[in-house]
């Protein structure tokens, strides 16, 4: 997922033109063109120009007031060289102006930007703290409260906390931005920035809840167009609002959220025109809807129709169509890239792409075409010795001895390289013994090896199996009973019995599935049912009223003997009369009913 990181600050005078203010700024800019030129119309141009993310345009403005005396325009021009990922020129235009990025916290905050830029965190640390505690001062000086103190240094604590995001504190940053959120403070852009940031933190953890809070960021306009919420659509830069609307939209797909995730990169797409990071998400779109020749299709549009991107777009239409077994595509994709064509890592990956398919002559000629491009090359990485070396290893895979023969010769003419001269000593010695045989003398002998018959070594070594076959006989002839000798034989030790344990009468075994659970015994067997219990019906205690009729008849007579045993069968059939009868009551509201048995 994308960070975020606050822009710098960028101040001017109050914009007064109402398009300016409903954030139309394209007809507030075609308004000022029927103004006089002078310094406010100039200011105000820059800021438009700033706010739509047209920063070269409007370092022109910046350039030309700069010998002018113009409050702030240090920090405005700054501002627009961190915008425009000029920030190596910082240092140059502050001594310029002859200024110290210290002098207000402004300034030292878009310095600090300017260092971020660079990767330069630990001074941008110190650089971000110098700007707080000066902010702090300035501000408490001019009567401000609290409230709005922190209001106003808000971008500064957020800065800080994406600064120890990167030099890898991460509880740290966790915390800031948490005690962000729940200040809840009035600064939009510092707290969506702050919200977006945590969510990258998290990654792929708690999905649904980062979903949740991003939704607050981005509504849906009138035409199902996408835009940020309150003031984040005037405030944030097109990066920024790119970068929120990026993580959204990955957040879908890990959700599995493909039709939203769908809508949304579409929209993307036309948005920010001159990104290539909807394009790619368009096309993990598509792959996750198992289309990867449509994502194939996309990104080869797009690959040429802006060829100063294409090399990202072709890198991904090869990585799309190798995972999808597309291997002459991703072949063909890397073919295409001109500034990593030759170098040894896509050199290989094509010439395993081209083995896939089979294309054998087609790897042979990558390979001789980046020998030929390195051999011309005038840089001090040369990589032509690893290339050649390569490729005399693939030819003489492929059976092609003389040309590989050919180029293991020049790597050893060029260079006294042991693998190369290894590897032509082993290419002659299927195509010419005697040129083997003379480069083999070349080699060095390995120490150790002057004092041992090689005749003689090859005469012993290894083992070989007696007539009958039960055992291997060392050729080398030593006295059998030697080794007997010197094999020293074990004591066997008289087994442990338990205390009582008589060997002579064991008596039973144990029983083999003693450790086992009771119910996975062969043994074990469930308890079965009581089938009495299916002819309870109501509530637990219920009786029936003819069962409870019968009883108060039958109670206070008693009878022994041959009589008592005709009551207790009579009670018998009269309880399963009553009790057929009351189911069939409780299921008289049913369509279907029971047969009784006879």
């Amino acid at each position: 997922m994308e960070l975020l990181r606050l822009f710098s600050l960028h101040r001017g005078s109050q914009l007064t033109l109402v398009s300016l203010r409903l954030n139309k700024l394209d007809e507030a800019l075609e308004s000022l063109k029927n103004q006089e030129r002078s310094t406010a119309t100039m200011l105000l141009e820059s800021q438009i120009l700033y706010r739509l993310g047209r920063m070269d345009a409007c370092l022109d403005i910046y350039q030309k007031l700069q010998n002018l005396s113009v409050d702030s325009l240090e920090v405005n021009f700054v501002a627009g060289l961190v915008g425009a990922g000029r920030s190596s020129e910082v240092q140059g235009v502050l001594e310029a102006l002859k200024v110290k990025p210290s002098s207000s916290f402004e300034l030292a905050y878009n310095t600090a930007c300017s260092l971020i830029e660079r990767n330069n965190y630990v001074d941008a640390e110190q650089l971000l703290l110098s700007a707080r505690r000066v902010g702090q001062e300035s501000l408490m000086e001019d009567n401000w409260a609290d409230d709005d103190i922190e209001n106003e240094l808000a971008p500064i604590a957020v800065q800080l906390a994406y600064v120890q995001q990167q030099l890898g504190n991460t509880q740290e940053a966790v915390k800031a931005y948490l005690d962000m959120i729940k200040q809840n403070l009035d600064d939009e852009p510092s707290l969506a920035i702050a919200t977006n940031n945590l969510i990258s933190l998290r990654g792929l953890k708690e999905v649904s809840d980062s979903l949740k809070k991003l939704d607050r960021l981005i509504e849906k306009g009138e035409g199902g167009q996408f835009r940020l919420a309150g003031a984040l659509e005037s405030k944030l830069s097109v990066k920024q609002k790119e970068a929120v609307y990026v993580n959204r939209a990955l957040l879908l797909v890990h959700a599995n959220k493909i039709d939203q995730a769908r809508e949304l990169v579409t929209a993307l797409v036309g948005m920010f025109p001159e990104s290539a990071t909807p394009v790619l998400l368009q096309a993990a779109v598509l792959v996750r809807e198992n289309k990867a020749g449509r994502a194939e299709e996309v990104l080869g549009q797009f690959a040429g129709k802006f060829p100063d991107k294409s090399k990202v777009f072709l890198l991904a239409r090869a990585q799309v169509a190798a995972a999808a077994g597309h291997f002459q595509v991703a072949a063909e994709s890397l073919s295409k890239i001109p500034d990593i064509q030759h170098m040894p890592a896509t050199v290989a990956t094509i010439v395993a792409l081209k083995e896939r398919l089979g294309d054998i002559d087609g790897a042979e000629v990558v390979l001789d075409n980046a020998i030929k491009w390195w051999s011309n090359a005038m840089t001090e990485d040369n990589k032509l010795t690893i290339i050649m070396q390569e490729a005399a290893s693939f030819k003489l895979k492929h059976g092609r001895q003389k040309e590989a023969l050919r180029l293991f010769e020049e790597l050893v003419k060029n260079n006294s390289n042991v693998d190369a001269l290894v590897g032509l000593v082993t290419t002659a010695a299927h195509v010419n013994v005697e040129k083997a045989e003379a480069y083999e003398k070349k080699l060095k002998s390995l120490p150790g090896l002057k004092g041992i018959n090689v005749d003689d070594l090859e005469a012993t070594s290894g083992a070989k199996p007696a007539e009958n076959g039960s055992r291997l006989v060392n050729i080398e002839g030593h006295d059998e009973s030697k080794n007997k000798d010197k094999t020293k034989k074990k004591r066997k030790r008289k087994p442990r019995y338990p205390k009582g344990f008589d060997p002579a009468h064991p008596g039973p075994p144990p029983d083999p599935e003693r450790w086992l659970p009771k119910r996975e015994r062969s043994t074990f067997r469930p308890k079965r049912k009581d089938k009495r219990a299916a002819h309870v019906r109501g509530s637990q205690g219920a009786v029936s009223r003819d069962k409870q009729e019968a009883g108060n008849s039958d109670g206070p007579a008693r009878s022994s003997g041959a009589d008592n045993v005709d009551t207790k069968a009579t009670h018998s059939k009269s309880s399963q009369a009553s009790s057929s009868k009351a189911a069939s009551q409780n299921t008289g509201g049913s369509k279907s009913k029971k047969k009784s048995r006879k």
